[in-house]
């Protein structure tokens, strides 16, 4: 079927574009001397270029000052002599607390620790006689136990006693003694991995 170029004009110009094409040759106007000097007469040798400005910004200052406070770490300060333990954050002391240390034959060490248990309600077990005692305030670990040092003979911590005559003298195995309202505080101050520092 035949299709007549009177009905359809616009493939006449379609098919003498492509014959042009075919041909390598592609007819444009003369550049005109008035035209815009932004539009290149080549694009194989000119390319477009454009100028960005920023504008001035104020400065932020110190950066320190946008950063949140990092915390300083709670640790506790033991002093054997003074019968009392401390508990810092950074230099800050937060609060104290009588405690009874050991004897001159089972003496609390001295040195840097860890905290690496803590009880609630521990229950005692008798060394001598393996009696195991119901927990409470009147056990013999009180109502709180918060270990830092493991020895030979046994594990060093802090604890309740229901002996408060103790509190402030050289009276136990080796183990801190506290009132205990105090441990049960200190408990809440402490976790796994607190510093305990024993000095003489």
């Amino acid at each position: 079927m035949r299709i007549g170029a009177a009905k359809f004009p616009f493939l006449l110009g379609l098919g003498a574009s492509l014959a042009v094409l075919s041909q390598g040759v592609i007819a444009s106007p003369p550049p005109s001397p008035h035209s815009s000097s932004l539009i290149p007469h080549s694009f194989a040798s000119d390319r477009w270029q454009v100028d960005l400005q920023t504008p001035d910004l104020p400065t932020l200052g110190e950066q320190t000052e946008y950063l949140p406070e990092e915390l300083a770490v709670v640790h506790l300060v033991l002093k054997l002599g003074q019968r009392r333990v401390y508990v810092h954050r950074g230099e800050e002391v937060l609060a104290s607390y009588p405690v009874a240390i050991g004897t001159a034959d089972t003496p609390t060490p001295t040195g840097e620790f860890e905290v690496f248990q803590m009880i609630e309600n521990p229950v005692w077990q008798n060394p001598w006689t393996g009696e195991v005692r119901s927990p409470g305030a009147n056990s013999a670990l009180g109502l709180r136990w918060i270990a830092f040092n493991e020895m030979p003979n046994g594990i060093i911590g802090f604890h309740g006693t229901p002996t408060i005559s103790s509190i402030g003298r050289a009276a136990s195995n080796g183990c801190v003694r506290m009132h205990n309202a105090d441990v049960v505080a200190l408990f809440e101050q402490v976790e796994i991995g607190t510093t305990v520092i024993v000095e003489p």
